[in-house]
């Protein structure tokens, strides 16, 4: 059977303050491959770093997300920085443009640029969180060409196929099991299978059928057997695709 490879998840969140051990020592026994956990800003990344040093198959993506940007400042981004030559930090992320809240656009603009060029210099892909702010996101996508992900996709047919023009990658969620989730199965449609990742965003998103709880990397199983009904191959197919475009997309070889 082939083990799920999350390409996104948030385990230093404080949802899991009182099972996070136990749970991804379970993970990891079972069903779970291999894990990208992201930071959102300075804080969580240095806690992500402290996981990935426990588990061999445990990664860390470092940055400042765009709900972020008012806590922080550039000193914070400077270190940020510093952290890149980890060896076990493979993106920069998560990073991007959220315009459902009501932040700075001009702030979260200028955070994103400056990751975005920093993805240039030091050659590591972007994990990238777009809400509500296609247009602009695609926009400066299209100018710096990073490789990486757009992450929980939420955005048309045409605007996925606009990313893999740019050779990004598209990440899906436990929301394409909602009944809401039309654009997402669409977008799945076009898509094609090695530009395809999985993720949870846990403790976020739980699929159906357990819609509502705290979601854990285990449960892109239900996600995985959605995304294959929609590309007509196995559940074990879209498993095993999955984590092959995950390996190549973050330069990971976990061991299994």
């Amino acid at each position: 059977m082939t083990k799920i490879f999350d390409s996104h998840a948030h385990y230093t969140s404080k949802q899991f303050d009182d099972t996070r051990y136990t749970l991804l020592d379970e993970l990891f026994s079972t069903s779970v491959g291999a894990i990208i956990d992201c930071g959102i800003d300075l804080k969580s990344t240095l806690a992500s770093l402290q996981l990935a040093e426990r588990y061999p198959n445990f990664y860390t993506a470092a940055g400042i997300h765009p709900e972020s940007v008012c806590d922080v400042d550039e000193t914070e981004l400077k270190k940020i920085i510093e952290l890149l030559r980890h060896p076990k930090v493979v993106a920069i992320g998560e990073i991007g443009l959220d315009y459902y809240w009501d932040m700075p656009k001009d702030l979260q603009l200028r955070y994103f640029e400056a990751q975005l060029n920093l993805a240039e210099k030091s050659g590591l892909p972007v994990i990238v969180h777009d809400r509500e702010a296609h247009a602009d996101t695609l926009a400066l996508l299209q100018k710096y060409k990073p490789h990486g992900v757009v992450h929980c996709y939420s955005g048309s047919a045409e605007s996925a196929h606009e990313l893999v023009k740019l050779g990004m990658y598209i990440g899906f969620t436990g929301v394409i099991t909602f009944k809401n989730a039309r654009k997402a199965l669409e977008a799945i449609e076009v898509i094609p299978l090695d530009r395809l990742l999985l993720e949870t965003d846990c403790p976020y998103m739980a699929p159906v059928p357990l819609r509502g709880q705290c979601s854990h990397s285990g449960m892109i199983a239900y996600t995985a057997e959605k995304m294959a009904e929609i590309k007509g191959v196995s559940t074990q197919e879209i498993l095993q695709i999955t984590f092959e475009n995950t390996c190549r997309l973050f330069q990971v070889s976990p061991i299994l």
